[in-house]
């Protein structure tokens, strides 16, 4: 290739890069201007703002949402696991007075309360490492949907702030701006992050007491119902082909009706309104869920994500985790299983990192080599036939 068809395209990335980063600096105007609009000193945008690019890693990540694009199967192996359970029951153990209070105050279970502690940060270890200023401005310039989200989503970033709440670099969280060890929205937080240990202060980065009350505001405030159930694991009759989904409510006498019967055999009752959940269609283990499930829903909008709190909640408790067969003859592994398969990917020589149970790029590359040197699908899957393999000397 000639020398001049080479320089053309050169100067047509860098072109194309002067124009984005002309275009993000143009939105960051228009942010400045609406935040002033809204109370905001121009002093304090500049402040929390400084330095700021846009990071292409969030666009990645709202790209792939787990909730949305895992088996149900893989989600619940990882978030339902008995090292959960155990760090769970250990941390309700040790911040028993909060969450009893949080309890009292609201009405709502504390074993639930702990769940959506559990599942959104790992009981305030993982928290996420993106700065909510860098990741909702990238999402409100940038973002191919929702851009208007994420835009009410800085605001209200920027009104934390301002109003002296938290200091700009205590707001670290998720791609999507969700922070602290419950993981509010910025827009949640001013409306219903609450004060819970006293010090007049709302922070639900550094203080577990402020957190797990404003959690359990936000589950009362959605509709939660003191002392009844999220619901419980029945079977469908064998080729069922009904109506099925959260949403198709009907009382559990009718459902009892259409042959569904709870795992003892015993036919639901009751006229509280309850759907029949199916996450992995009528093959799978299914789910009569009542206005709780609801609530643990809106917590985030997935399916997936409200079984993960129910049935850790019920984990907690003491009761059994789910009885049905997954239809899938490729099962999910536990965070201690997918540890082992780092570690034995490691003894025949590949590069995952350090084995953390956590499946990242180097992982999901060598479980794609293995298997497509042993014969299975090569789709880069954690799931239990590599790691029977892997014991099995293959």
């Amino acid at each position: 290739m000639s020398a001049r068809p080479i320089l053309l395209a050169l100067l047509t990335l860098l072109c194309a890069g002067v124009s984005a980063r002309a275009d993000f600096q143009s939105c960051l105007a228009d942010l400045r201007r609406e935040a002033a609009g809204g109370g905001v000193p121009g002093g304090t945008f500049d402040r929390v703002m400084a330095g700021v690019t846009p990071d292409a890693k969030v666009l990645e990540a709202q790209a792939f949402q787990p909730e949305f694009k895992t088996p149900i199967w893989d989600y619940l192996a990882t978030l339902v696991d008995e090292q959960k359970v155990r760090e769970g029951a250990e941390m309700m153990r040790r911040h028993a007075r909060e969450l009893a209070s949080a309890e009292a105050r609201f009405g709502v279970d504390r074993h639930v309360i702990a769940a959506v502690w559990g599942v959104e940060s790992d009981f305030g270890k993982v928290t996420g490492r993106w700065a909510l200023p860098q990741a909702l401005s990238t999402l409100a310039c940038q973002a191919p949907r929702r851009r208007d989200y994420f835009r009410s989503e800085l605001m209200a970033t920027l009104q934390i702030v301002h109003r002296g709440d938290l200091a700009p670099e205590k707001l670290r969280g998720s791609w999507a701006g969700a922070f602290g060890q419950t993981q509010f929205m910025p827009s949640t937080y001013l409306r219903l992050a609450v004060d819970g240990d006293g010090d007049n202060r709302r922070d639900l980065v550094d203080s577990v007491a402020d957190a797990l009350h404003s959690t359990a505001n936000y589950l009362a405030k959605n509709g939660w119902v003191t002392g009844a159930p999220w619901g419980y694991e029945v079977r469908a009759p064998a080729g069922y082909s009904g109506p099925s989904g959260r949403r198709a409510k009907e009382p559990a006498s009718k459902w009892a009706a259409r042959g569904v019967r709870r795992m003892d055999g015993s036919a639901p009752t009751g006229d509280a309104a309850a759907g029949l959940l199916l996450p992995a269609g009528p093959n799978g283990p299914g789910f009569l869920v009542f206005k709780n499930y609801d609530v643990a829903y809106s917590y985030n909008g997935a399916d997936s994500y409200a079984l993960a709190i129910s049935l850790l909640s019920d984990r907690l408790k003491g009761r059994p985790g789910v009885q049905g067969a997954w239809p899938t003859p490729d099962r999910g592994l536990s965070r201690a299983e997918r540890k082992e398969v780092q570690e034995l990917l490691i003894r025949r020589g590949y590069s995952v990192g350090q084995p953390d149970g956590a499946i990242g790029a180097m992982t999901r590359a060598a479980i794609v080599d293995y298997q497509g040197r042993v014969g299975l699908t090569p789709d880069g899957r954690p799931g239990g036939l590599v790691l029977d393999a892997l014991r099995s000397g293959r």
